[in-house]
């Protein structure tokens, strides 16, 4: 079979997009690969830097990595992120049944915005800190678009796309508590906690109903959460930014 470049842009678009949007290889049904984090019977789930410094590293095809190194900032350690029109992740696969799904905490700071980023156009989608949630649920219900998707995917690497993607971002523009529907897969949305320059270079402490988040983002009920990851890009813009990511909490 011969390849056309213009099909290999195409599946490289579409893995790229099943990697950021969800990360295939989550740890979902089926899977063994990984370390997967559970919810104790009393008490929550946290994992502080030195614990996201250890998570699986994710690069994306064809993107440049981002740099994550643990970092003492200012009183406090953190995992500071490097974006220079770069784009990768650090995820851990989880496994959280929607019955116990609850409030979770994270923290961040940003030290400058991509000027050209856009969350809502293909082609400038950068954010400089993005807290990835990736969730199980019936694939039968995907349209015939997001199937061939997590078919493509599951060719690819193994395992299919998630049932759906919640991102916490930071905006340039968008009001907060705006959701953004991916262009490419309605199966990835963005909510944005945090928008515009007014809060940079402070720490943001952020508590998240994740239930209500996944109805109010999906307009249905959330299933098994079965992973989280964070990520800085910038390769869109081919721009650069710096962040530092704090503790994350489930309760």
């Amino acid at each position: 079979m011969v390849f056309t470049v213009s099909w290999l842009q195409k599946v490289g678009v579409l893995l790229s997009l099943a990697l950021l949007g969800g990360c295939a290889g989550w740890g979902g049904a089926g899977s063994s690969a990984g370390k997967v984090a559970t919810l104790p019977a009393q008490g929550g789930l946290h994992f502080s830097p030195q614990n996201k410094a250890q998570w699986e590293s994710v690069v994306l095809p064809g993107k440049l990595r981002t740099e994550f190194k643990l970092d003492q900032h200012g009183q406090r350690r953190a995992l500071q992120a490097d974006a220079h029109g770069s784009a990768s992740m650090l995820r851990q696969r989880l496994h959280i049944p929607a019955e116990r799904l609850g409030r979770m905490r994270f923290e961040w700071q940003v030290e400058n915005l991509l000027a050209e980023a856009d969350l809502s156009d293909r082609e400038r989608g950068d954010s400089p800190v993005r807290i990835i949630l990736a969730f199980d649920g019936d694939r039968s219900r995907f349209s015939a678009k997001n199937t061939m998707l997590s078919d493509l995917t599951e060719a690819l690497t193994g395992e299919p796309m998630p049932y759906a993607t919640l991102m916490y971002v930071w905006s340039n523009h968008h009001a907060v508590d705006t959701v953004i529907v991916n262009s490419r897969t309605d199966r990835i949305r963005k909510w944005v906690v945090e928008s515009g320059p007014a809060h940079l270079k402070q720490w943001r402490l952020y508590q998240r109903d994740l239930r209500a988040d996944f109805e109010k983002a999906f307009g249905e009920a959330p299933g098994t959460l079965i992973g989280v990851a964070i990520m800085s890009d910038a390769d869109n813009t081919r721009s650069r930014t710096r962040a530092w990511y704090g503790d994350i909490h489930f309760d």
